[in-house]
């Protein structure tokens, strides 16, 4: 069954606001996006509303859409609540341990392992997206998935350049992720909770010192100043 160009439009939303192609904060052009999509104004309008309740985007009155912001705010909030959401989020996935939806689990990882097996960084980023995106679902947990899909937002965005290591230590962290992802997995389908959470914390310590890096600002270029330059 074809996607409609509801469908299509919302879910390349989805990956441009994660790709940051559609920047943090952004005021969305409702007419250039309803032309490139082949979309009236009001489906339009729908897939902004449904946007908005994931928490892609803002709506404003009288203003239109804007994609969500990274501010001050957010930013403390997620850090601090990331490791709560993620590890409570895999501990219920392997309480339930699920069937049919630890296969998509297994899939996800196949896509992870594939988009960096050929330099993918992008793919590879969307595929980690969808890895844990399908462990809040065998959480089955009605209150932890929104809490799970929004903050995802903000980590998937927080991460571009992680998934292309240009070191020998960043290729050794990226090799450890998919390790880590295994013995997630290992763990959901044995049901161990306790070792489900301990490994998504360790994930999580993992990325942590990368997304901290994406907070931080490039310093100021030192500009030398020639002796006697800065008398008054």
């Amino acid at each position: 069954m074809n996607a409609s160009p509801k469908e299509i439009c919302r879910e390349a939303l989805r990956e441009r606001i994660l790709l940051q192609e559609l920047t943090p904060g952004a005021e969305l052009d409702e007419g250039r996006i309803a032309a490139e999509y082949g979309l009236s104004r009001t489906p339009l309008r729908e897939v902004f509303q449904v946007l908005a309740g994931e928490g892609y985007l803002r709506l404003e009155v009288n203003r239109g859409a804007r994609v969500a912001s990274l501010e001050l705010g957010t930013l403390r909030a997620f850090l601090q609540s990331a490791p709560l959401i993620l590890a409570t989020t895999a501990r219920l996935a392997a309480e339930v341990r699920g069937g049919e939806e630890l296969e998509g689990l297994k899939a996800a990882q196949l896509r992870f392992q594939a988009a960096l097996d050929s330099g993918d960084d992008v793919a590879a980023g969307l595929a980690d997206h969808g890895f844990h995106a399908q462990v809040g679902e065998m959480a089955a947990n009605p209150y932890m998935l929104p809490a799970l899909n929004r903050l995802l937002i903000d980590q998937t965005r927080l991460s571009r350049g992680l998934y292309s290591p240009g070191t020998k230590k960043e290729r050794k962290l990226v090799k450890k992720a998919v390790q880590q992802h295994e013995a997630l997995i290992a763990a959901i389908e044995s049901g161990a909770p306790d070792q489900a959470a301990d490994l998504t914390l360790q994930h999580w310590e993992l990325s942590r010192g990368h997304l901290e890096g994406a907070l931080r600002p490039d310093p100021l270029p030192m500009v030398p100043v020639a002796p006697g330059e800065g008398a008054a």
